[in-house]
Order: structure tokens, then sequence, then C-alpha cells
């Protein structure tokens, strides 16, 4: 062991002490500025979302620029028109290949309106590509549907894959995908022997929508806010969907004939009638006031054009 002299020792704490002063400051400084950050946090809050409006523009264009610059393996399709389990695969236009057609010159789109926070109507484009049709029935938005798919971003990063079919019911999946799958139809399938299933003919696609028919701002680990996202879609089957067992299909219960029987409420309780057992409130089970008499014809007793099953005056 070395023994210091007294002085040397005098000056090692002098020293010291200066430096645990020195160190007690900073973190008290570094303390003030965490409590300043915080509190200016909590004074401005989470950020509110995005105005829609301006929103669908941004994506709009995004979207657009994608489908000029990238295209599918079409020639895939058309050298092997049969082959159902060929996938779609998709790619960016560069000098080497600059004579493939351009995705944008091969879809179609179709106008979605939604409302923003204000009950404004917002209007957006929704591309989709049909690139097999199927041989089958095409579901409504409210059906349900078995499907495999792909989910991707527009820099291409995959953040769902399902290669085995799974049941979705259209009302509670994203409003693109619900608004798209109705432009494909369904296939056929056969059992093998070993008991597994072989999907054919069936609808093969591309969906392309913006944000807001998609997950908007919601924030995922594999999808960021405001992200404009693509499917590849295969249609293999459709179940008509009746979701209140009423008696009267889903889609049919579209009473406004807009293509949405979601915004549907004859009697104004809340549920739209294709989840209401009593459309008309009169405490009546739809079922029973549909069609008495079973011609198969909605009963409409007082001749008024309503049928008995939506008029209150009628139980």
């Amino acid at each position: 062991m070395i023994l210091l002299s007294s002085q040397k020792y005098r000056k090692i704490v002098s020293c010291e002490s200066i430096l645990f002063r020195m160190h007690k400051f900073l973190l008290l400084n570094l303390y003030l500025l965490l409590l300043v950050f915080i509190n200016c946090e909590d004074d401005e809050g989470p950020l509110p979302p995005r105005d829609v409006k301006i929103q669908t523009i941004e994506d709009d264009a995004a979207l657009v620029n994608y489908l000029q610059t990238h295209f599918y393996n079409y020639d895939d399709f058309a050298y092997d028109p049969n082959n159902y389990e060929l996938e779609i695969l998709l790619d960016s236009i560069t000098e080497e290949n600059s004579d493939k057609i351009p995705l944008w010159d091969q879809v179609s789109f179709k106008l979605v309106d939604t409302e923003d926070s204000d009950d404004n109507i917002v209007q957006h484009k929704l591309y989709y590509l049909e690139v097999k049709k199927g041989l089958g029935a095409s579901p409504s938005s409210v059906d349900s549907t078995f499907v495999s798919y792909r989910g991707s971003l527009l820099n291409g990063d995959i953040f769902d894959d399902r290669d085995y079919p799974i049941w979705f019911d259209l009302v509670n999946v994203v409003r693109g995908f619900r608004e798209s799958l109705p432009e494909l139809s369904e296939g056929d399938f056969t059992i093998n022997e070993d008991g597994t299933v072989k999907f054919d003919n069936y609808g093969k696609g591309l969906i392309f929508m913006p944000s807001a028919l998609g997950y908007y701002s919601s924030i995922s680990s594999s999808i960021p806010a405001y992200s404009p996202l693509i499917f590849s879609v295969n249609l293999h089957k459709v179940n008509q969907s009746d979701h209140d067992r009423d008696g009267i299909l889903s889609i049919n219960e579209d009473i406004d004939g807009d293509g949405n029987p979601l915004n549907d409420d004859t009697d104004g309780d809340g549920l739209p009638n294709m989840n209401d057992f009593d459309d008309d409130g009169d405490g009546v089970p739809t079922f029973n006031e549909l069609d008495r008499n079973m011609d198969g014809i909605p009963d409409d007793t007082d001749n008024n054009g309503t049928p008995d099953y939506l008029d209150v005056e009628i139980s």
C-alpha cells in the first residue's frame, strides 16, 4: 500500500469535491430539461389526425406515381392462363424493361365516400386490377369471403401474408378491401384423396387503396400511419350473409340503394337494418312480418308501397 502525503491527499480530496459538485450540477440541469420536455409534451398532447381531405390528395398522388412506374407479371398469366397457382408479382419499370405496360394503363377505379370529423363527405379513389375474374358468384360488400392474400406497402414491405385461405366477413375488414372484393368472383374446388383441398378457377386481383380506406392514422409495428396499401387477393369462395337472421340477405337491407347497408336504419335505434331483428321498431320481429302468406313476396298489407316489416303502422 502506498501512503500519500497530507498535502497530496488534500489536493485529491479538493479535486474530487469539485468534480462531485460539477456532476450534481449537470444531473440537476438534465433533470430540469427532462421536466420541461415532459411538461411541454403534456401541454400539447398527441398530435391530432391529419385533415383527411389533404391526406387523400397526397395518398392519391403517391398511388398514381406507383401505378405509373410499376408493372405486374402479366406475361406469365398470358403464357399459362389455366395455372391458378401463379403468384402476382410487382416490379419497377426501369430502362431495361421500359417496354412493360404500367399498372396505370390496366387498373380501374371506383369512388368511395367517407365522412370526415365534421360530417363532410370526402371522396377517395380506390384502384383495382382484375387479373383473373373467376367463374362463380361475386360477393356483396357485406358478404363473407374465403380469401388468401398478401398485403404490402408502396415500398414493397410485406405486412401480412396468408397463403392458406381464411374466412373474412367483409363488414369487419378495412373499407378498401370491402369495396374491392365485389369486383372479383369465386372459383370452385376439389377434395383430394388425402383430404386436402385444391382450389381452381377463382378470381385473382390487386387492390391499391389510400390510407383513409385502410388504417389511416393507426400505427402498428408493420404499418406506419397514413400508409396507402396494396393487396394481392385470391377469392376462393363466397357465402351470402344474413347477419341478423331475419330472412333477408344483408345486402337486400340496403333500403336507400347506395350499396352500403350499414347506413340504413329504418327505426333510428342505432342499429342498421342488417343487424336489427325488428327493422321498423314496432315490437314484431322482421321475420314474422316479412311473408306471412308464404308467397315469396314481402307483405304490404295496406298497399302503401312500404312492406310490413318496414312499416311501423303494421304489426
